[in-house]
């Protein structure tokens, strides 16, 4: 039986914004998910009770259940698989700043306007994680074309995609991590991305860049 794998889409996204990469997730050979939630208006705790749900559910029709999380997206996958016992299944984070984000912090800057538009996931945003010490391995891909909002909104040291450096998606604890050359929205559909996605679920690693 082929593994399921839970996509979940970023801030202010929603579940179409996955199709591409659904699309060649289910090509490579994974039965593919898209899971929609409101990233402003839910609650955080909301979220991971749905998502938690979710997984519990597929966990007995494969041997694994997968998350592929984009920007917030992969917070929330960590956050959680942090607690308990979550299924067997692999981690991958595109485009998470891990370690929190500094466009966020400087969305949070503006003050009550920007924080009603960061939602109640602001403060995972904003600080990430110290470290991940979750029972899965961690997959992280980021990007360094740098185009995007968060351009001007943060102050970004070294390579970036636009949105997240990717100092700010290095985490201690994490199994595998990889650069590549798109900014934060093409993450999603980048042909090489999927690709990465793919062989990290199967074998936990990611394989050598394309030439």
């Amino acid at each position: 039986m082929p593994d399921h794998v839970i996509l979940l889409h970023g801030l202010w996204m929603r579940g179409f914004a996955l199709s591409m990469l659904h699309h060649r997730l289910m090509e490579a050979g994974f039965r593919v998910h898209r899971f929609d939630y409101l990233s402003v208006a839910a609650t955080q705790q909301r979220i991971l009770d749905r998502l938690q749900a979710r997984m519990a559910a597929l966990a007995g029709e494969a041997d694994a259940v997968h998350l592929v999380g984009h920007s917030l997206g992969g917070l929330l996958a960590l956050r959680a698989c942090l607690d308990g016992a979550p299924p067997p299944g692999r981690i991958v984070c595109l485009g998470s700043p891990l370690k929190g984000s500094a466009a966020a912090r400087g969305f949070a800057a503006w003050g009550r306007g920007g924080e009603v538009l960061l939602g109640h996931n602001r403060d995972l945003l904003e600080q990430g994680f110290e470290r991940w010490d979750g029972r899965r391995e961690v997959g992280v891909i980021a990007g360094r074309l740098p185009l995007g909002l968060g351009a001007v909104l943060g102050h970004f040291e070294g390579e970036h995609d636009g949105t997240v450096a990717v100092a700010e998606t290095r985490l201690p604890g994490l199994t595998d991590h990889c650069v590549v050359e798109v900014n934060h929205t093409g993450l999603l559909f980048s042909q090489e991305v999927a690709r990465r996605v793919a062989e990290f679920l199967r074998h936990g690693r990611f394989p050598p860049a394309a030439h």
